[in-house]
């Protein structure tokens, strides 16, 4: 099983909470989606 690492930018406010989670699951998603595209072919 490949491990997965990510460079995490740290936030500095809690209003920036949200936009920092979504961000973070937006690489993981795409991260999933390229591994799965790339085993298919």
């Amino acid at each position: 099983m490949a491990t997965i690492s990510f460079d995490i930018e740290k936030f500095y406010s809690v209003t920036n909470f949200n936009l920092w989670q979504l961000c973070l699951a937006n690489r993981i998603l795409q991260e999933v989606l390229m591994e799965k595209t790339s085993s298919a072919l």
